[in-house]
């Protein structure tokens, strides 16, 4: 992974080594609280690698550090009916649905290592969606007024970021072969009239999960300038809860 296919990371210098936390489902709060343990460790030197995260969700809406309810179109019984929570997060965007078939990546990440500010960085999520959909021959393209990834007028991916301590986290959640009805629930992202789209909608034919995975890990690691090595999550474990040494706590 060479200078050339670094499209959007502003270093180039050789790609820059990362771990990879793969999951398969793990519910909203507690990937928000593995977020919120892994910007503490990167932003204090702890975890001396970014950390991409990688995964899916049980059906779940979530909310912006400044929405409100004004975007949701039924009523929070409706909802408790169905199992399905509303969380807020300090991520940028409005409300938005999380569910199986959707793949989420959270990418732990020094926005400054990368030599990105923060509307390149945005770019940089967008463009991994948009190579990671020309694989099944979907046409899609980043919108710089309203972000994320569409098709023709529908939302194909949505991004919402919050910066720490210099380090990014939350991120971006693709469409590949989901349930899109939720969205039908909600104003998605904030904007009336939104409609919803998927890989598997867009390409007329299922949509296998574990290829996209590693399509988009691939994209992700190309535009950020990243060599992701995988990291099982008792290593992250051990990484995150490792006492810091005197000498140390410069950010890596």
């Amino acid at each position: 992974m060479g200078k050339a296919l670094q499209t959007v990371s502003g270093h180039d210098s050789r790609p820059l080594p990362a771990w990879l936390l793969e999951l398969d489902r793990l519910e909203y709060r507690a990937a928000l609280k593995l977020q919120h343990r892994a910007v503490a460790a990167r932003a204090r030197g702890l975890l001396e690698q970014d950390l991409v995260i990688v995964l899916e969700h049980p059906p779940v809406f979530t909310l912006g550090r400044r929405a409100g309810l004004d975007n949701l179109t039924v009523d929070r019984e409706f909802l408790a009916k169905r199992g399905i929570e509303v969380v807020h997060a300090e991520r940028g965007g409005d409300i938005t649905f999380h569910g199986p078939g959707q793949l989420v990546a959270y990418p732990i990440v020094r926005l400054e290592k990368l030599r990105l500010g923060v509307a390149d960085y945005v770019t940089a999520l967008e463009k991994a969606m948009v190579l990671t959909a020309t694989v099944w021959d979907i046409e899609a393209a980043g919108n710089p007024e309203a972000r994320g990834v569409w098709v023709d007028g529908r939302k194909l991916g949505s991004i919402g970021i919050s910066v720490r301590r210099g380090v990014s986290f939350h991120g971006l959640a693709l469409n590949v072969d989901n349930d899109l009805t939720p969205f039908s629930w909600i104003n998605p992202c904030g904007i009336r009239g939104c409609r919803m789209t998927s890989l598997a909608q867009e390409a007329g034919c299922p949509v296998d999960m574990g290829r996209a995975r590693k399509i988009l890990v691939e994209n992700l690691a190309r535009v950020l300038g990243l060599e992701p090595e995988p990291v099982s999550p008792d290593r992250v474990e051990d990484l995150l809860d490792r006492p810091i040494p005197e000498s140390e706590g410069q950010p890596a």
